[in-house]
């Protein structure tokens, strides 16, 4: 896994995509900073911070397309699955490395409070809470995008998926309010969900009947449990997509509230994405 991360982290500076990561980042957090802050002369940062977390839209896939895309593309991709090193260590290795990118990056916007603290009273409890919680949302959102990158080998089809994903996520708390919330549709919902995870059981085992066994079983006990507690199927999809809302935990930060509830969520998201990249990557070994 070292040896993946250092040979990531170089190969980030030795082309020019952690330049334009960094540089781009930045410059529209500067950009924030400089309205929101130094020119109406305000100590409040929560407001760039907020910003922060909108730029993850723009970054992130800039960051993470090229991670298992230009693999798969340059066909180095087959030395990296047959070597003696495991898949864990390698999507480990990678992913911690554009994390490194990330963090190094953020580090440098902690000038923007320190030049507040200067001139004024800040924050501390809303500020250090609000960067421990833009640093767990971009982690899971580069475990996003390093999903995305490894299941195409085009980057630019990588980045473009990944920022739909991310846009969807961002605008997740909007689309609740005109979600279905009768138990038909959660029912419904239940059903398309067991569907797309056959679907992905499919592309990762290439064993028809048995993911079409597993989908089979799985809506048996849905039916089952739509017949015995219907009631349970109320607002379905808003809780589904509510439990989805990163945005929505990220504002606990801002306010200083640490909850470790929405830290092990954050931990558990990039977790379980990072999963299924291995899972992704795994499945294309043995082929």
């Amino acid at each position: 896994m070292i040896n993946v991360f250092t040979r990531e982290l170089a190969a980030f500076f030795k082309g020019i995509t952690g330049f334009v990561f960094m540089g781009i980042f930045l410059l529209i957090t500067g950009i924030f900073f400089t309205t929101d802050n130094l020119i109406p002369q305000s100590p409040d940062y929560v407001r760039v911070l907020g910003g922060i977390s909108f730029v993850f839209l723009v970054v992130v896939p800039i960051l993470t397309m090229r991670l298992f895309s230009e693999e798969r593309h340059q066909k180095t991709d087959q030395l990296l699955l047959t070597s003696p090193l495991s898949i864990t260590g390698i999507v480990l290795g990678k992913y911690l490395a554009a994390v490194a990118v990330f963090l190094t990056t953020l580090i440098f916007t902690l000038l923007y409070p320190l030049q507040l603290s200067l001139v004024g009273t800040i924050s501390v409890s809303e500020i250090g809470g609000g960067y421990v919680g833009i640093l767990l949302l971009g982690c899971a959102f580069i475990a996003i995008g390093l999903f995305v990158s490894s299941l195409t080998e085009s980057q630019v089809a990588a980045a473009v998926v990944t920022f739909g994903l991310l846009l969807s996520m961002w605008i997740l708390d909007l689309l609740q309010q005109g979600l279905p919330a009768d138990r038909i549709s959660g029912f419904v919902f239940a059903l398309l969900i067991v569907l797309a995870a056959g679907v992905f059981l499919y592309t990762t085992i290439r064993n028809l009947l048995v993911a079409a066994a597993a989908i089979a079983l799985c809506c048996g006990i849905i039916t089952v449990l739509f017949i015995l507690r219907p009631a349970g199927f109320d607002g379905l999809i808003v809780r589904v997509l509510k439990w989805f809302s990163l945005l929505s935990r990220y504002r606990d930060f801002t306010r200083g509230l640490l909850k470790l509830s929405s830290v092990v969520y954050y931990l558990s998201f990039s977790a379980a994405f990072v999963f299924l990249t291995v899972r992704s990557l795994d499945s294309r070994r043995w082929k």
